[in-house]
């Protein structure tokens, strides 16, 4: 669990934005936690991580990839040869 101080806490649980990234764990931790209720077992917590792993995925996909393909645009490739990276 993220530690979060208590009065942002409530503040999150309120529905304020997360300003950290320990408050956005915390908000993500809450909702999977709230998901998992005191039903809890192996399933869920197997659909919980596919959901996480889904949302990361996703988020590379449409958010950084774009991202990193821009600034390699902008600010030219690392590597000289794409076919023959260096190790």
């Amino acid at each position: 669990m993220p530690y979060v101080e208590t009065h942002r806490r409530r503040l999150l649980d309120l529905g304020n934005d997360p300003r950290t990234p320990g408050e956005l764990n915390y908000v993500i931790t809450r909702i999977v936690a709230e998901y998992l209720g005191m039903n809890a077992r192996y399933s869920s917590f197997n659909e919980a991580i596919g959901v996480l792993e889904c949302a990361k995925q996703e988020l590379y996909r449409r958010v950084v990839s774009p991202y990193e393909d821009r600034k390699l645009s902008e600010n030219g490739d690392v590597y000289t040869n794409a076919s023959n990276p260096p190790v």
